[in-house]
């Protein structure tokens, strides 16, 4: 039995360490980046959403590039108009490709009506609609090869933004997004993702906090290593990469957006971000849609560690991206599932360990340096995590900080029963979603304005 505790042990500490050190080496290397963009980790916190055109006097925006946004919906009349508003050149010049994906409701006729002449409708009838978000990415793109032959523009200078249907790019997020095009070698660039809804409940808190203090840090961390993971809102590629791909680049699977950064990868291109522009969405509401949420994602990343062998066999990437990559397309596997089995082993050990101890023979100065040193065993990721947050967030303050970093701990359960999910789903051979359902906004006018005075207060905040 000593040595069955023994190898826990060995292995709890193994996963531990390594996954530490992932998560935090990417976060110290994204407090890097934002200290080499002279700029700090407040600093997006207070960014405003909807005009991502708007020019600033002290910013130049290249204008040699021509861009098109590409927004995937099924049902969305709760949010289109909002979004393709948010989208709206001021001179009439934004191309918004919106694919109506045989949507029941009035998706299409809003999104149009909202769009002023700069949306290019493309309508999916069944049975050749609904075949996924991938899919339906790939019938705008085909849209968009046609106007850009027809226009006789260069690849290399045409930008393919993909939006969910309800996200919002902040402003000025052009001008911060197209210089980073400049380099020939990017083919990729994600924004870091803010929860608009987030002041609604405590599960959209948190997501927030997933996303903003924890995600976006690590993000930016891959900066670094050229290796930053595309999503599926506020995702920008060069044509010219996506036709290195394949006509049809988005793929089939449940995390399309990851699948289409190992293949920019693979075929050399670097994938990038900024840390001066965001795209914000809606979180999901209900503990139920969050878990089926996340066990899709789940899902289609633990399926992506079938193309780990793509990836070290790539002769075109940096040596750093494809150890990154390789790492992180692992994540579910060497990380969540084990974990999920070893840390209530190690609390076992833990709670037969406590039962040989006498505590009430203890002064209260050694009881209480035991329980705090294992509170900072415990829970010592939390308090720094927390900390990071109170400075990312400026409406978070120190005690919220410190519950989200606490109630991380305990939402690790989240995500154990995602994962054992995706597992069983994969093992079963069963793919087929439904999509979340969104919650309904004010629009915004033609120049991405909140129609409400008081939702521009809350848009803010």
């Amino acid at each position: 039995m000593t040595m069955f505790w023994s190898v826990i042990n060995a292995l709890a500490t193994f996963v531990m360490a390594l996954s530490a050190a992932y998560f935090f080496l990417n976060v110290g290397m994204g407090i890097g980046q934002l200290r080499r963009d002279k700029t700090t980790l407040g600093h997006q916190s207070h960014f405003v959403y909807g005009k991502p055109f708007q020019v600033s006097p002290d910013i130049e925006m290249p204008t040699d590039y021509v861009t098109y946004f590409l927004v995937a919906c099924l049902n969305e009349e709760a949010v289109i108009s909002s979004t393709v508003a948010g989208l709206l050149h001021p001179d009439g010049q934004a191309r918004i490709v919106v694919i109506d994906d045989a949507s029941d409701d009035d998706t299409g006729a809003l999104a149009t009506e909202a769009g002023q002449g700069q949306v290019i409708l493309v309508r999916r009838e069944l049975p050749n609609a609904r075949k996924g978000k991938g899919a339906a990415l790939n019938a705008g793109f085909t849209r968009i090869r046609a106007d850009v032959a027809e226009r006789g523009l260069d690849p290399e200078k045409v930008i393919v933004c993909v939006m969910d249907a309800d996200g919002q790019l902040s402003e000025g997020a052009m001008a911060h997004v197209l210089p980073v095009f400049e380099d020939p070698k990017v083919g990729g660039i994600q924004l870091a993702v803010r929860i608009r809804n987030r002041s609604t409940n405590f599960l959209l808190r948190f997501q927030d906090y997933q996303f903003w203090s924890q995600s976006a840090l690590t993000q930016f961390g891959r900066m670094r290593t050229n290796s930053v993971s595309l999503g599926g809102n506020g995702q920008f590629a060069r044509l010219s990469a996506l036709l290195a791909v394949d006509d049809a680049p988005w793929s089939t699977s449940l995390t399309e957006d990851l699948d289409l950064t190992v293949s920019m990868a693979t075929r050399g291109w670097q994938t990038s971000s900024t840390t001066r522009a965001a795209v914000d969405q809606q979180g999901v509401e209900t503990f139920q849609a969050l878990l089926k949420q996340r066990t899709r994602w789940y899902q289609g990343h633990m399926l992506t560690a079938r193309r780990l062998p793509e990836i070290l066999r790539s002769a075109k990437m940096g040596h750093g991206a494809a150890l990154e990559m390789a790492l992180y397309v692992l994540v579910p596997w060497i990380f969540d599932l084990p974990w999920s089995i070893l840390y209530h082993l190690v609390l076992i050990e833990v709670a037969l360990m406590l039962g040989t101890l006498n505590i009430t023979e203890w002064g209260a100065v050694s009881l209480i340096l035991y329980v705090f040193t294992w509170y900072l065993l415990g829970f010592w990721p939390a308090l720094l995590t927390a900390f990071i947050a109170h400075r990312r967030d400026h409406t978070l303050g120190i005690g919220g900080a410190l519950k989200m970093g606490h109630a991380f701990v305990v939402t690790n359960y989240l995500s154990y029963a995602c994962v054992w999910r995706a597992l069983i789903r994969i093992l079963r051979g069963q793919h087929g979603w439904t999509k979340t359902a969104r919650t309904a906004e004010p629009r915004l006018d033609r120049i991405g304005n909140f129609t409400d005075a008081a939702d521009v207060q809350k848009q803010g905040q």
